[in-house]
């Protein structure tokens, strides 16, 4: 009897995080690219708080693939370092948010 075995493939990321700059009120979108999909244990922090998906915190998916952060109206004490990570892959980058000059 022979059994054959398919090794999983490892996660890498293909497309990272980029940094970004927003005025108060606007949306700040962060989006990580994986291959292959299917990636588990997805999590997203800003500053080391960890993120859940809510009314101003929208965390997606797309094709297991493409994951997507989306900080609405967001505030001057928004900006930070936004982290995303799914297993032993990371990836992060700035935000940074513009007060409206007057």
């Amino acid at each position: 009897l022979l059994l054959l075995c398919r090794a999983e493939e490892a996660a890498v990321i293909v497309s990272g995080l980029r940094s970004t700059d927003v005025f108060v009120g606007e949306s700040a979108t962060f989006t990580c690219e994986l291959s292959p999909p299917g990636a588990r244990n997805v999590q997203w922090w800003l500053d080391g708080t960890p993120l859940h998906n809510n009314l101003v915190t929208e965390i997606s998916q797309q094709d297991g693939r493409i994951h997507t952060l989306t900080l609405n109206d967001v505030a001057c004490h928004d900006s930070g370092t936004v982290t995303f990570r799914a297993g032993s892959l990371i990836s992060s980058a700035k935000l940074l948010v513009k007060g409206i000059a007057l």
